[in-house]
């Protein structure tokens, strides 16, 4: 089914609708924000950004937030998933009126990330409440559907909003002023998303109600043991554990590839010059915007043609072999086409992590699950950039790195490939909708 036909089918129900444009809102928000916070950490005129600066700033944004998850899972497993939409892009757009009164002050780097923190804590509680969500408003058969066109024409959206943001640093300009206006419109617009949310019935997003279930209190002394037995629950779903475990694989190698970028752009490239590096680092995330678009459109007739269980092995097989033969000669042209590359493949990965998760994970885990699936999802993230900083010279022209990326998705492939063989028979995988 093309992306439009499957966009046209789950269209059809009015509380997909509301979903899916309270998603589209807040993504275009984060796509702003995103650029001004990457502006403001690694092109900023007036810094030098080296390879642990880099690892140190991804570590700061993305970690602490992702250790939120499993406190993050219980209160989704409990509280109106549709309040949690309506409220948490209210409370992030204080954050970020906050965010930007730090910068235009030129307070010290490390209060304005503890701002920033903020905002991306309530960010993960929001978007792993909109994960969890989407069962709720389509049928079962039409997850794929539904998975294909709402967190990727999210992603592809979140590319939009950070192409406006590069209009828009043009006329505010790329001094801390100019990142503080950046801010301030992230935080007008997503707090747009909450308007969107309240549309919904209070009670449609679940949860699901369990007389059994413990209360919130106990739930979170009990933190970690409920994080273990998340995991468990998810174990016991061989293919949704395994398809999740190959979008951490994509996301440790893309961390690495990500670093690396940067640092090329910075100094290999562009010998120091922050607007020309930046420039070629939008360039990429535009390629990489239009992989997600086409991941879209692919990954529904591949899953019908292959099935998951062998669409996730040959996206990541094809993104090793790609990328090695894109960036190993170190010409500017091969980062863009690889970031091309590696859009398709992370996309059609994470569509087929979202359905699996969503299909087999029954609901009273999903909060929990999604929970996990994001501290993994930035974690190995952080992990890579950790590794970058440790391998990558000044100039991040690195033969060392380029390989471990190259050879680490065939290999994860082929982990995936030889875990779900032993689960299922692939035939018994729901084909994408017709």
């Amino acid at each position: 089914m093309s992306f439009v036909a499957d966009l046209r089918v789950v269209l059809r129900g009015r509380d997909f609708r509301r979903l899916f444009g309270t998603r589209l809102v807040s993504q275009f928000s984060d796509g702003i924000f995103q650029f001004g916070v990457a502006g403001f950490a690694f092109f900023s005129p007036e810094s030098q950004t080296t390879a642990l600066q880099v690892a140190a700033g991804l570590a700061v944004l993305l970690l602490p937030y992702s250790i939120l998850g499993p406190f993050v899972g219980v209160f989704i497993d409990r509280w109106s998933r549709r309040q949690i939409l309506v409220v948490a892009p209210i409370v992030r757009g204080a954050l970020l009126l906050v965010a930007a009164g730090l910068v235009a002050a030129d307070v010290p780097d490390a209060v304005f990330y503890g701002a920033a923190l903020g905002v991306l804590g309530v960010n993960r509680f929001f978007l792993a409440a909109l994960g969890a969500s989407l069962p709720h408003v389509v049928p079962a058969e039409r997850l794929m559907a539904a998975n294909a066109v709402t967190p990727t024409s999210g992603t592809v959206v979140t590319f939009i909003g950070v192409g406006v943001a590069v209009l828009l640093r043009k006329v505010f300009g790329s001094d801390d002023f100019g990142v503080a206006l950046l801010l301030i419109t992230s935080g007008v617009v997503f707090g747009l998303s909450s308007l969107v949310a309240r549309t919904m019935d209070r009670r449609l997003l679940g949860p699901t109600y369990d007389p059994k279930r413990p209360q919130a209190r106990q739930a979170l002394r009990n933190v970690v043991v409920g994080l273990v037995d998340g995991a468990k629950h998810l174990v016991s779903h061989r293919v949704a554990a395994a398809t999740m475990g190959a979008m951490g694989a994509h996301r440790f190698f893309y961390g690495m590839a990500t670093a690396l970028g940067i640092i090329l752009y910075r100094y290999y490239f562009y010998n120091g010059d922050a607007d020309a590096a930046l420039g070629g680092v939008t360039l990429v995330v535009a390629t990489s915007g239009v992989g997600y678009f086409l991941a879209v459109i692919i990954t529904p007739y591949a899953t019908e043609r292959f099935t998951i269980e062998r669409w996730v092995p040959m996206a990541l097989s094809g993104a090793g072999v790609l990328t090695a033969a894109l960036v190993l000669p170190f010409q500017e042209w091969g980062l863009p086409v690889a970031g091309f590359v590696l859009g398709v493949a992370g996309q059609s990965v994470k569509i087929c992590a979202d359905t699996t998760v969503q299909r087999d994970v029954e609901d009273i885990y999903l909060g929990r699950a999604f929970s996990i699936y994001d501290m993994l999802f930035n974690g190995m993230y952080v992990l890579a950039a950790a590794l970058s900083a440790a391998i990558l010279p000044a100039n991040g022209k690195s033969y060392l790195a380029v390989v471990i990326v190259s050879l680490g998705y065939p290999a994860a492939a082929l982990g995936y490939r030889l875990i779900t063989r032993q689960g299922r028979p692939t035939s018994t995988t729901p084909a994408a909708p017709r």
